[in-house]
């Protein structure tokens, strides 16, 4: 794990060091701002449920724009065959560079508990249902990113990387959302499988460790697929 430390240094400087970083965040904060502050002034509710109920979808577009660039990018310039040459293991390549798009993802999230603050001063704001909402955000998000993460392992251009894990993270998102289609007997897993599922479920203030482990078993799979295609990628 030594190696995870400077990749995740590497990765998180060159968003920061680029305009990706300060572009992203500033269109997820107007996005989200906009909603908060519609509700709270036109609406006159000081409640968080509309930001809970709009940065998922956010999430559809923003997280594919976080990781589109983490592989295919060094395979486009070519540096990822001197980094696969170093003592570096797939599984450090892939979790550095995941660590670093989860830290912008919470440097996204991070500004939005001004908006708790300012319900919590002016309205009656339950802690369980907002404490609950920012953790299923950020368990939501790290699944997304490590779907994204596979996504930009496939593919040397980052618009079909983006395109890839777009789909691939709109399925997940999707799947709840068409329950009324399927025969009874498939409702329960394809549920189960649905991201937003779990989300609403968390936000509601109680943590079961059911959701938990969807979204961590989730990580994992997603990570360990973008980790076997980096390593086919070196064979000859």
């Amino acid at each position: 794990m030594h190696n995870v430390w400077p990749i995740f240094k590497r990765e998180l400087r060159a968003y920061f060091d680029s305009p990706i970083a300060y572009v992203v965040i500033t269109i997820f904060l107007l996005v989200t701002g906009w909603f908060f502050t519609t509700n709270f002034f036109v609406v006159a509710q000081a409640d968080l449920r509309v930001v809970f109920g709009i940065i998922p979808f956010t999430f559809l577009f923003f997280t594919p724009a976080i990781t589109m660039r983490l592989i295919s990018e060094e395979r486009k310039t070519g540096t990822m065959e001197l980094l696969v040459t170093m003592p570096i293991s797939d599984t450090a390549i892939i979790t550095g560079k995941y660590l670093a798009s989860l830290a912008l993802l919470g440097a996204m999230i991070l500004p939005t508990l001004v908006y708790a603050i300012t319900v919590a001063l002016l309205g009656d704001m339950d802690p369980g249902p907002m404490i609950g909402g920012y953790i299923g955000l950020l368990l939501m998000g790290a699944a997304y990113l490590a779907i994204g993460t596979f996504g930009s392992s496939l593919t040397e251009s980052q618009v079909v990387a983006f395109i890839v894990s777009f789909f691939l993270v709109f399925v997940f998102f999707l799947l709840d959302k068409v329950l009324f289609l399927l025969p009874i007997w498939l409702v329960t897993p394809v549920e189960y499988l649905a991201i937003e599922h779990h989300f609403q479920n968390i936000s509601r203030g109680v943590i079961d460790t059911r959701d938990i482990v969807y979204y961590l078993s989730l990580i994992v799979l997603a990570l360990y697929l973008a980790a076997r295609s980096l390593a086919a990628r070196r064979q000859p």
